[in-house]
């Protein structure tokens, strides 16, 4: 595998760009307020016009131990052994259904050698748990799924993905990685605190919440956050809720994405079954940095330390909660990969990974997953 990888912070930077290899593909997280998106993504495609490129908005670029803003964290891989087929879907092609959307993904790239996919997905519009759960319908499940969805900085506002020369909202995007010589590692670990006590979810549509112990949602969210439920959604960025139910060992964090008055609810980047509990969680800086730290040395074990190339997304309620310290788990990451592996990725609205190689791969929020390649 060989890689390449820059920064950019003008376009025109882009005629100082000089690979000694043809990449296969380009990754691309890119700032919402970088300046002339489009205009890059043209010059590029024009550069190199039968390269992959697979990228997404941000809510900050991650490029070796920085975190970045108002750029492009590029990425040029090109690999050996491994075969790639890209390919992107239309949300509103299917009226928003985020799992018939998954389903499609996953039976366009669905092959015999078919080792991994990596997604990126719109972040405001798609109910990401439906996502994950159409990927993985219809895919032998020796296939592993990571990746996450686009931000848009803390402003909610609108997030777009890219598909070669493609810009677009309301889409998800998917990169399909086949061979037996691709090596694979990924994990994902929180580290925020739970408190209060645990409430039953009396009531809830999917990723809409709008009862807790026969109670209004909203209101009864309210009264936790005191002053800061003023700047809501943005502060419920700082208190997720860790959600478990009948199925799931281990307890999920969701982070709110919206709120309704009118009907008192809240809307969540994954769903909020009825009959599960949930309780509020705050943040705790040197626990999210070991969070970090873990998900690295987990995403480790069983890859003989030769990991190659490193997608790291975590979520922007993080970077919110670390503020200067942001770097600090992103260093925690790459001390523990080691030397010679070349990181990437982004601060995201949701990230999709398994917590390790024994679970099943789940929408996460508040989380730094890890992912890694090599051959």
């Amino acid at each position: 595998m060989k890689i390449h990888q820059n920064q950019y912070t003008e376009t025109e930077q882009l005629s100082d760009l000089k690979i000694d290899f043809k990449p296969d593909v380009f990754f691309l997280f890119i700032s919402p307020s970088y300046p002339d998106t489009e205009k890059f993504i043209a010059k590029l495609n024009a550069k190199f016009p039968d390269t992959l490129s697979i990228g997404c908005s941000t809510a900050g670029e991650i490029l070796g131990n920085e975190v970045l803003d108002n750029s492009i964290a590029l990425t040029a891989v090109k690999f050996e052994r491994t075969t790639l087929k890209l390919t992107t879907i239309d949300l509103e092609e299917y009226q928003m259904n985020s799992f018939t959307t998954g389903e499609k993904i996953s039976n366009e790239l669905k092959a015999d050698n078919l080792r991994h996919i990596f997604v990126l997905s719109d972040g405001l519009v798609v109910n990401g748990a439906e996502l994950v759960s159409g990927l993985h319908n219809n895919l032998n499940k020796s296939v592993s799924i990571t990746g996450g969805l686009a931000g848009d900085g803390a402003d909610f506002g609108n997030t777009f993905i890219v598909y070669n020369d493609e810009i677009a909202s309301k889409k998800v995007v998917a990169l399909g990685l086949y061979g037996d010589d691709l090596k694979i590692g990924f994990a994902s670990k929180g580290g925020w605190d739970s408190f209060g006590i645990e409430r039953l979810v009396t009531k809830s549509d999917k990723n809409v919440l709008y009862e807790l112990d026969g109670e209004p949602a909203l209101e009864l969210y309210k009264s936790y956050l005191g002053d800061k439920a003023k700047d809501l959604p943005g502060s419920g960025l700082l208190f997720p809720l860790s959600m478990r139910d009948k199925n799931q060992e281990t307890p999920v964090v969701r982070t709110i994405l919206g709120i309704n008055e009118e009907d008192n609810s809240l809307t969540f980047a994954g769903n909020i079954p009825e009959g599960s509990y949930v309780r509020l969680m705050k943040a705790n800086i040197d626990r999210i940095i070991n969070g970090a730290e873990q998900s690295a040395i987990t995403c480790k074990k069983g890859t003989e330390n030769k990991q190659q190339l490193a997608f790291l997304i975590s979520c922007v309620g993080r970077r919110l909660v670390l503020k200067q310290l942001v770097e600090e788990e992103v260093e925690a990451v790459n001390e523990q990969l080691g030397e010679n592996i070349y990181t990437t990725g982004f601060y995201s609205y949701g990230e999709i990974a398994p917590f390790d190689k024994f679970s099943a791969c789940e929408l996460h929020n508040q989380t730094m997953t890890v992912t890694t390649l090599a051959e």
